[in-house]
């Protein structure tokens, strides 16, 4: 593991290294604008020019398998991120702002190694040995309201997953969904998925997805519920668990909501660790310290850590941070307290109401450490 920062002309970069000595290493990079006076098209291409700079010095022979754009104004700047980068990969662009001043953000994850292709499913493939990881960003739909959007996302994600040979049960291991007005709409995500699920036998009694539901705009403000998703093909039951930390938190079925709080997957040489959208809530699905964004930015990091201990993790393993908040005035003294504590993971802090109301923050993050599982495949 090798996490640094680098700093270009108008753009800073957090870049997290994790390389087990075979062909797969993987990179997790956030990258800021570092100048919020630059006009937006100027911010972009700050942030492509220092990409494609990593690309031929630090990333050099990875490729990349998903980016996240964060923006400011989807309605007026998702086009130039469309047109201006043509990287084959999944991407997902979502109206979500940078809390540091600027217009932009962009998390990506590389892999060195690896044979990129899109398949005829639509889905974005990386494939290397056994596996095909399975990605797609920024599906969505103009259905009527949020619950019949969310159905037929869910209806064209089972097609694509069928198409590859996959499940939605045994090969989805990660989901976001991205709602506008998530006050408002959340509700209809939630009944859809729930419905869902149950169809593809998706219970308690079995297991749920990780996933983040969070507030979030696409660039059609009648887009109401936007999803990005990840599967494994050729994924084994024994390489799946689910992440509880009972001592910390409760089943999120208790409060009639269907996504995991975490999943690992193990290979031979190394456990992918996924961290749902986590916030200041008990064992008992209460909120934590309502209206104290210190003490609830504290719990977060407890209940993480805890779902980070049980995958034999800690926060050293964790290769970047995505942090909500619900207001914008909260981020100068969140901003104080995760720069103390990791001042140099890959992380990005964004305007996104979480979705229910006394919640002000809300974190998510994946994790990578070495394995030595030699009864599995490697990755």
């Amino acid at each position: 593991m090798k996490q640094h920062t680098i700093q270009f002309e108008n753009c800073r970069a957090e870049l997290y290294e994790f390389d087990a000595g075979g062909e797969v290493r993987e990179y997790h990079l956030m990258l800021h604008v570092s100048n919020p006076r630059l006009p937006y098209p100027s911010q972009v291409e700050a942030v492509l020019d220092a990409y494609h700079q990593l690309l031929e010095s630090e990333l050099h022979g990875a490729q990349p398998a998903f980016k996240r754009y964060f923006l400011s104004d989807a309605a007026n700047q998702a086009d130039d991120i469309i047109v201006n980068d043509v990287s084959e990969c999944a991407k997902s662009i979502v109206e979500q702002a940078p809390l540091d001043g600027t217009k932009v953000a962009l998390w990506c994850y590389l892999l060195t190694g690896v044979q990129t292709t899109i398949t005829p499913s639509g889905l974005y493939e990386v494939r290397h040995g056994q596996f095909r990881h399975l990605w797609n960003g920024s599906a969505h739909n103009l259905a009527a309201n949020s619950e019949y959007q969310t159905r037929l996302l869910f209806n064209e994600y089972n097609m694509q997953l069928l198409q590859e040979e996959c499940t939605l049960k045994d090969n989805c291991v990660r989901t976001w969904f991205f709602v506008n007005d998530v006050d408002l709409n959340y509700g209809g995500v939630v009944r859809a998925r729930n419905q869902f699920f149950f169809t593809q036998g998706l219970t308690v009694d079995t297991h749920f997805i990780s996933s983040t539901g969070i507030g979030g705009r696409q660039q059609d403000p009648n887009v109401l519920a936007q999803m990005d998703n990840y599967a494994i093909g050729g994924l084994q039951a024994a390489q799946r668990h689910f992440l509880y930390a009972p001592t910390h938190l409760n089943r999120t079925s208790d409060y009639g909501v269907s996504f995991e709080r975490g999943t690992c997957i193990d290979y031979r040489d190394r456990r992918h660790v996924f961290i749902s959208g986590t916030a200041s809530i008990d064992n008992k699905g209460q909120i934590m310290y309502p209206k104290d964004i210190v003490r609830q930015t504290h719990r977060v990091w407890e209940n993480i850590e805890a779902l980070l201990s049980e995958a034999g993790c800690t926060y050293d393993d964790v290769a970047e941070m995505v942090v909500y908040l619900r207001d914008t005035a909260d981020y100068l003294l969140v901003k104080e307290l995760y720069d103390e504590r990791f001042p140099t993971k890959p992380c990005v802090i964004v305007h996104a109401p979480v979705c229910r109301p006394g919640w002000l923050i809300e974190m998510e993050c994946m994790a990578v450490r070495a394995n030595d599982a030699l009864d599995l495949p490697p990755f």
